[in-house]
């Protein structure tokens, strides 16, 4: 395989939409506010956000390698330090570079968003080692996914927002928890696919902790809760920002009937890529809904 493909895969480009996603609502949330959108600042947003993801994903791919928690047998895709097509420390490397870069493109947001910003690129970077790496994982803490729900939903549209606007509000702390359940549904199903490998390696992430069954109710509120979130945006009179992502719920809802009916196994990955469609086509129709 060639070096491009492997450090390709190597990225989990699939994953990031986790990232996408919360700046596509917090623009969506800035244009139903009728404030301008500097659109310089949401491109270098993307371009940082895109970098410490994917860092966080090599600095994933090296750690869980060398715990243990993928080996020859997993049942999700291809992991290029386990599969030996790039080493470990040559992953960590590319991580490094790729923070970096996180750090040059994210520049122009700390000149904008002052001190505040400053902080959350700081913290977001240690938590893209501190996610899988360090004395505390997270991930094999049962903490994952309140991680992402923080720093891919709350934190991520609340940045956003407060870059645009240089304000925070009700109004963006609830489209946060909505964007940080859609991105987490991606990982609970993800733990829950390996929950029988994960605990013999005694990764104890959410879905060892609550069980197949805990797990799979789990991922049921992640799939259900925005849209009951969504009956604020009724009241806060933008029905559109609730009426429009309703056009997800179908592929949502398949989502979740395939996750009852099917044991843990590979089909799982089918339903991450589901699952990522869900939320991104659930973000873009919250786009939509504001210019109604």
């Amino acid at each position: 395989m060639s070096s491009i493909k492997s450090w390709f895969l190597a990225a989990r480009p699939k994953t990031l939409t986790a990232s996408l996603i919360p700046i596509i609502a917090a623009c969506g949330l800035v244009r139903s506010q009728s404030l301008s959108i500097q659109w310089s600042l949401v491109v270098c947003a993307v371009v940082s956000s895109f970098f410490i993801q994917i860092a966080t994903n090599l600095i994933n791919d090296a750690v869980d390698f060398k715990k243990g928690a993928d080996a020859k047998d997993r049942l999700g895709p291809l992991r290029v330090t386990q599969s030996g097509l790039i080493t470990a420390k040559r992953v960590y490397l590319g991580a490094a570079v790729c923070l970096v870069l996180a750090v040059v493109s994210g520049l122009p947001l700390v000149i904008e968003g002052g001190v505040p910003i400053l902080i959350l690129g700081v913290i977001s970077m240690f938590m893209a080692y501190g996610y899988t790496a360090g004395p505390f994982p997270l991930a094999y803490r049962g903490l994952g996914d309140l991680f992402v729900i923080l720093f891919f939903g709350i934190i991520a549209v609340g940045g956003m927002t407060f870059i645009l606007t240089h304000q925070y509000d009700l109004e963006t702390f609830i489209l946060g928890l909505q964007i940080g359940f859609l991105n987490t549904i991606l990982i609970a199903i993800n733990n829950l696919r390996d929950v029988d490998s994960d605990t013999l390696v005694n990764k104890k992430t959410l879905a060892v902790r609550l069980g197949k069954s805990g797990a799979k109710a789990w991922i049921i509120f992640l799939i259900l809760a925005p849209y009951f979130l969504g009956y604020y945006w009724m009241f806060a009179g933008k029905k559109w920002l609730y009426i429009v992502p309703i056009i997800a719920f179908p592929l949502g809802l398949s989502v979740l009937k395939k996750i009852l009916k099917t044991e843990p196994s590979a089909v799982y990955n089918q339903f991450l890529a589901q699952s990522a469609a869900y939320g991104l086509i659930f973000t873009v129709g919250l786009y939509l809904g504001s210019f109604l």
